[in-house]
């Protein structure tokens, strides 16, 4: 595994590697003198041919088979080879027990022989890496010591031989150490650099540390390239192995699970197995008796300063290591398996050899006496005592079971404690043992006694006695007008009897979906882990299409592969459909008003490696990953600790898609229908009763009756003698306890109620019984499907428009099981015979509630029609309000698109027809994105336009990508939406997801219909990296480093995006600077998506905290709608490191709930750009490997897509005056709370939640406008607005102002002609008083001349005085 140094040292040369590497072990060699002094008396080989040294292949296979055949007593070693190698080499292994067994003949045979009941496996393998040699000699020179010391009767190597079954492989990879040159210290192999021409390789260029299935690995390995692990992968699963140890050079450590984590951080993060505590146990071991690894500082060269505490150490913290055999051991097998690095040296010097065996010898000893620690016993069978093999024991509080071998024996490793110990079989009662206490030193002793899931048995008088057809339609709860076909038709038979592999299965669906294409469609919901697809064949007369009414139904087979019965039977069932429709009444009208789905293969890899004629083995039942998928699925009791497969995630996803009402899974290995549910919460054998128990009992029933062995419920008699099933039903947690079911999680959270049908007591029967099995369960299969059909059906109506309104709630009183409406309205609620209160409830309406009587026939047909609530509007109040462009075709067109995407498969449909995939395959830094960019400008120039935003702090640009069919162009009509990435450099799976979504675009405009359209129709704006200076610094794999997060300022822009009003924008960072100047603040965006890593979920606006969310249930909306188009982040389980509890309702979160900050971009764009935005994060590490880019462009495309279609939601408008002028800033204000505004053009576009909303409309000079609308969940509402203008004038009619002010214009005109009157008169008396005295001048003289002897001022004052005098007045008066 480690050879740690050969990526660290780089290029010395060999020479002066050697000379530090002799300088180094010198210290340690004298140091092991003591101890290896007093272990060199007991060596027990002689003579000096004999001395330790290196073989090559011809002389390993004559030692190894002389020491078999020659040196060893009869019975005690074995010989035999597990394969060979790439270039032909065997792959030897030894076996060394007392008193082996004969080898077994057949072709699942182990050539070591079979198992030893009651003995511990255990298995030391070595020189995996060609040029790690020294474990492959101390192999070879420990299976001499043993033989040894058992012919000379050594106590303590008799009673390991005697306890202990033990399996050494000096050499996995052969080839690898043909080519290993003695002395290579570093593996350079000559070349100067490690790994190359090394050895360290297979043939074909492998590290076999690398190349086994990874539970952290997006992809499986390709298996083909390494011979060498298939072999031992194959060994592995033909035995039980309980303890292993893998031997490699490079450094003095004991290396212990797990070798990675699913952040595949480079080294420092501890990443801990369930059995944490027992690997540090079994480390530490062997770590204690080496004289140099006990130290904790092998001091190797180039690492001197390197310490492993105790001499041991988590293998991911070392350094991670994806594809390594140790995890591959713990995880698919019982085996616990170390790693121990033997020496400094890969290749040390022969003559160091005999020194390196006494430094370990006590530790090999030691390590396999280990395997006999824990507890140990055996499961059998209360009634026979027989062992009862795969039966399973799990310990409480640890999350990892082992299962029991052939004999029913287990070893299960622990370290000393109290424990509470349970065993589990099918078709028995789980039995725990408490407080078993388990000490320093052998195992303690704990045996299971099992007893049979029976009840009293009813009498055998009627067990053989068919079930006539008169009986059963009298005992068949038939629901369709049809109930069987008339005695004179004779349906059509399938004739296709044979077992199907894949190939076959995959032809047989073509062709009858090729000569049935009226009533058929063929599609795939994934692939499986091996990449074969999960085919379905939907049967219906009129497939690909949802009839309003029409129940979805489903079966689905084969889930565990080596359970076959139920996917021959589909098979027959589509053929027998298929050729029977349109002459059989029964087949014509189950399609006609059904809709069937049906899946013949969900495990299609366990199938092919699964064995015709397995009557209750275990070969093939796994998926390739080894999980069982049946255990696979989230649970209502318990935390499911194994990864999501992706057989079960396509699965999940499957009937997330479809409105399934009800579905049967076949399995094989008794015969009984299984219903909920399937475990409880103490994890025990006990009835676990779902709200729908009578129901499921019934359903249950209508298959069991038809088939008449079932319903007799003795299933397997010369299986299980004793068990008993009263009428061939049971509840699953009553007859075993199976957390992690299918069909519970069916139950739990969709629609759809799914029962578990066991169909034989053989698992895999030879195709010649085919036929039999078709008969018993034909009438079965068709009666089943017609349960879909009872209960209550109909739809649930919006009283103003009579529209179906999708996700109502359907609840039956006291029964605590909602189920929810479909797209058009449509719901199918499955109830049993009885008076039922039924309510209905909408968010946005008035519930309503209405009592309904189920018959025992068809449904029965309820329709609810729901008032919104606060419909009432205000009189006077309605605007003139019509739908924009009702007519225009190309309008019309576009909707239906829109429409069609949003409805089931339509973006899968899109994918599926574009003619051009992209395929990322690796991360692309600066340089190479704006060269990318470029090329796409230039290659695409008619629909692209590229310009830059601003540039960072280190001067790079800030790229934008414009996609429209006018990108150069103002299209205010048209919606805009933005996608950016990379505000943290660290996290740039982003960025590379929106450069594939770019180039996704562009290849398939004029090649694929709606993505032309979309671009049409859609002004789109990608900004792949808003921080180029941190993207450039940030190092791959580096899963949790916060390098390169900040821009070179040490900034986190997404703290920067504050408020105008609280920072100057001149103090912004200039990445922000740009973002707001040049994107956010033109106001002109209808969404934004935000990528970023960490962790994975989707979260909206606020990321402030104490921030009231307006909008909430929209952008909470567009949150869900990313998380739901995504295969796994709706489940809610990042299954990030040190988060694996963490529970995410479908994969959304408030912001502020998720990591409160201030300065967020999404909340800047909503205060300020008035623009929803929800941030995605992608994955739980920031900057994974570039080789699971590929699966993270697969996982998120559709969600990406998704949201180029919800843009085109929400209520989109026209603001005009009444000359059909358009009106611009006019303030849209929704819901009392979310503002935008209308632009050029007077158009305004905003998204909403489904449902009825508030609309006002104002402007300065025109009259408000309110509404209500109502936003459709697949198109967006069209609003046409006219707007009146205002005729009020401070607040009062413009009648009355208008009035006043013209009787007070009439006032003042008035009053000034009274004025002028008057001073008129006044100005007129004043100047006939001047004539006359001029006229008297003469007689007036002598009397002036003697009043001038006072004042003539005096005189004239007092004569002629008058605050009205004019100047002309003044004047003449002063001049007398």
């Amino acid at each position: 595994m480690a050879g740690r140094g050969w990526w660290l040292t780089g290029g010395l040369a060999p020479l002066l590697l050697f000379l530090l590497l002799w300088r180094a072990e010198t210290a340690h060699i004298k140091k092991a003198e003591a101890a290896a002094s007093t272990t060199t008396a007991n060596a027990s080989v002689t003579g000096a041919a004999l001395l330790m040294h290196y073989m090559d292949e011809a002389e390993l296979a004559s030692s190894l088979r002389s020491l078999a055949e020659d040196e060893a007593p009869p019975g005690l070693a074995r010989l035999f080879s597990l394969g060979r190698s790439g270039e032909g080499r065997e792959l030897w292994v030894l076996r060394l027990s007392a008193n082996l067994p004969e080898v077994e003949a057949g072709p699942d045979a182990d050539p070591g022989g079979p198992p030893i009941a009651g003995r511990p496996q255990v298995k030391l393998v070595a020189n995996m890496h060609g040029d790690e040699t020294l474990g492959r000699a101390l192999l070879i020179r420990l299976a001499r010591e043993l033989v040894s010391g058992w012919l000379q009767g050594d106590p303590r190597l008799l009673r390991l031989l005697n306890s202990t079954d033990l399996y050494l492989m000096p050499t996995l990879n052969p080839d690898g150490f043909a080519r290993a040159a003695e002395g290579d210290c570093a593996g350079a192999g000559g070349s100067g650099q490690a790994g190359t021409g090394s050895g360290r390789e297979n043939a074909r260029g492998k590290d076999l540390n690398r190349s086994f299935p990874d539970q952290f690995a997006a992809a499986r390995p390709d298996l083909a390239t390494v011979p060498e692990v298939r072999a031992l992968m194959e060994w592995m699963r033909r035995n039980r192995f309980v303890l292993s140890a893998n031997l490699h050079g490079g450094s003095v450590v004991a290396s212990y699970p797990y070798d990675d984590s699913a952040v595949h951080q480079r080294s420092g993060l501890y990443s801990r197995s369930a059995d944490d505590e027992v690997f540090k146990y079994l480390a530490k071991a062997y770590a204690s008796n080496h004289p140099i690894m006990k130290t904790g500082t092998p001091n190797c060269p180039g690492e001197e300063n390197e310490v492993f505490e105790g001499g041991i150490t988590n293998g991911a913290q070392w350094y991670d290591v994806e594809g390594g055999m140790q995890d591959y051991n713990y995880i698919w097998a019982n085996c616990f398996e170390v790693t121990f690095e033997l020496s400094c040296c890969k290749y040390p010097p022969a003559s160091q050899l005999e020194l390196e065996w006494e430094n370990n010898r006590e530790s090999l000893l030691t390590f396999i006496e280990k395997v006999h620690i824990g507890i140990k016993g055996f499961v059998r069978d209360s009634v026979t005592q027989a062992g009862l093999e795969n039966a399973t024991i799990s310990v409480a509080g640890i999350a990892h079971n082992i299962t029991t071998g052939r004999f029913g024996d287990y070893h299960r490793l622990l370290v000393p404690r109290t424990y509470n110990v349970t065993a589990a079989a099918v078709g028995y009662l789980p039995l725990t043992m408490v407080n078993v206490e388990v000490k320093e030193g052998n195992a303690t002793v704990v045996d299971f006694s099992l007893e049979p899931t029976v009840a009293v048995p009813i009498s055998d008088s009627t067990q053989d006695a068919p079930v006539t057809a008169t009986d059963s339609a009298t005992n068949a709860t038939n629901v369709t007008s049809t109930e069987r076909p008339t005695p004179a038709h004779q349906a059509i038979q399938p004739k296709d009897f044979r077992h199907h592999h894949f190939p076959d299965m995959e032809i047989f669906l073509r062709k009858y979906a090729n000569e049935y294409p009226s009533i058929t469609r063929l599609y795939s919901v994934g692939k499986s882990v091996e990449q074969r697809e999960l085919y379905v064949m939907e049967i219906s007369d009129n497939p690909g299409i949802h009839e309003l009414g029409e129940p979805e139904f489903k079966y689905i087979g084969n889930m565990h592969g080596n359970e076959v019965v139920g996917r021959e039977l589909l098979l027959n069932l589509i053929e027998y459909l298929c050729k029977n429709y349109g002459t059989d009444p029964e087949v014509t009208d189950l399609v006609q008003k059904t809709r069937i789905h049906i899946m013949p293969s969900m495990n299609p890899d366990g199938y092919e490696r699964s064995q015709e004629g397995d009557r209750e083995g275990t070969l093939g039942r796994n998926n390739s990953n080894n999980y069982d998928l049946n255990r696979n699925f989230p649970d209502q009791f318990f935390q499911i600790s194994d990864p999501l497969q992706p057989e079960t995630m396509a699965v999940m996803n499957w009937l997330k898609t479809y409105p399934f009402v009800l579905s049967a899974n076949l399995h094989g290995g008794s015969l009984v229908v299984n219903y909920p549910y399937d475990d409880d919460q103490r994890g025990t054998a006990t009835y676990s009763k779902s709200p729908d128990d009578s129901l499921f009992q019934q359903i249950a029933l209508a298959y069991a009756k038809e088939n008449a062995q079932m319903f007799q419920g003795h299933p397997c008699t010369e299986m299980y003698p004793d068990e008993y099933f009263p009428h061939g039903i049971t509840n699953g947690a009553h007859w075993y306890n199976v957390p992690g079911g299918m069909q519970d999680w069916n139950y739990l959270n969709t629609n759809c109620f799914e029962l578990t049908i066991e169909l034989g007591c053989v698992k895999y029967p030879k195709a010649e019984e085919l036929p039999r099995f078709w008969e018993q369960n034909r009438r079965s299969l068709l009666q089943f499907i017609k349960q879909v059909h009872r209960g209550v059906r109909g739809f649930v109506l919006d009283a103003t428009d009579g529209q179906g309104i999708l996700n109502a709630t359907v609840s039956i009183a006291n029964i605590d099981h909602p189920v929810s409406t479909y797209t058009g309205g449509d719901y199918w609620r499955l109830l049993a015979q009885g008076t039922y209160q039924i309510t209905v409830s909408a968010r946005g309406y008035n519930s309503e509630t209405k009592t309904v009587i189920v018959g025992d026939k068809s449904a029965v047909q309820v329709n609810f029609t729901l008032t919104r609530k606060d419909s009432k509007m205000e009189e006077g109040k309605m605007p003139d309000i019509n739908m924009a462009d009702a007519s225009d075709p190309v309008t019309k067109e576009f909707e239906m698109l829109i429409k069609n995407l949003s409805a089931e498969n339509g973006l899968e449909h899109l994918l599926l027809t574009s003619t051009a995939d992209v395929l990322p395959y690796r991360y692309r830094p600066y340089k190479d994105l704006s060269m990318f960019l470029r090329g796409l400008n230039l290659n695409y120039p008619l629909i692209t336009n590229l310009t830059s935003l601003g540039q960072s702090v280190e001067f790079r640009q800030i790229w934008s990508l414009e996609i429209s069919n006018k990108p150069n162009q103002s299209e205010p009509e048209e919606p805009k939406i933005r996608f950016v990435a990379g505000i943290h450099g660290n996290a740039p799976v982003g960025t590379e997801l929106l450069l594939a979504l770019a180039e996704f675009l562009c290849m398939n405009y004029k090649k694929n219909l709606a993505v032309t359209k979309l671009i049409d129709k859609t002004r789109i704006v990608i900004v792949p990296s808003l921080n180029p200076d941190g993207r450039e610094i940030a190092q791959e794999r580096d899963c949790a480093s916060k390098i390169g997060r900040t821009n070179a300022h040490g900034k986190d822009l997404d703290t920067d995006f504050t408020s105008n009003s609280s920072q100057q924008s001149g103090a912004r960072e200039p990445e922000t600077k740009a973002i707001i100047e040049n994107l956010i603040m033109k106001q002109d965006f209808s969404l934004s998506i935000a990528l970023d890593g960490g962790s994975l979920l989707v979260t909206y606006p606020y990321d402030k905290p104490v921030q009231t969310v307006e909008n909430k249930e929209t952008l909470k909306h567009l949150a869900s709608l990313y998380a739901a188009n995504h295969p796994t982040m709706y489940l809610g389980q990042s299954s990030c490191p040190n988060k694996s509890d963490e529970n995410i309702p479908g994969g959304v979160m408030l912001g502020a709930e998720w990591h409160s900050h201030l300065g967020s971009m999404k909340d800047f764009s909503v205060s300020y750009g008035h623009c929803p935005e929800i941030t995605v994060y992608t994955g739980c590490c920031y900057f994974p490997g570039a080789g699971q880019l590929p699966a993270l462009w697969a996982e998120n495309k559709k969600s990406l897509l998704a949201m180029l279609v919800e843009v085109h939601k929400g209520i989109y408008g026209l603001v005009q005056d009444r000359h059909g002028r358009p009106v611009s800033k006019v303030e849209i204000v929704l819901n009392e709370r979310v503002k935008v505004s209308t632009k050029e053009g007077g158009y305004f576009h905003v998204l909403l939640t489904p449902g009825y909303h508030n609309l006002h409309a104002r402007a300065d000079g025109y009259q408000q406008q309110h509404i209500q609308v109502l936003v459709h969940h697949d198109v967006a509402t069209f609003v046409h607005i006219q707007f009146d203008m205002d005729n009020r004038i401070f607040g009062l009619p413009r009648e009355l102002v208008v009035t006043v002010a013209g009787a007070t214009m009439s006032a003042l005109l008035l009053t000034a002609c009274i004025i002028w009157c008057v001073c008129s008169i006044k100005s007129n008396r004043h100047k006939d008083g001047f004539h006359r005295l001029r006229q008297h001048h003469d007689d007036y003289e002598d009397e002036i001349r003697m009043m001038s002897t006072g004042s003539k001022k005096s005189l004239l004052s007092h004569e002629f005085q008058d605050e009205t005098d004019t100047e002309e007045e003044t004047l003449y008066s002063s001049k007398h």
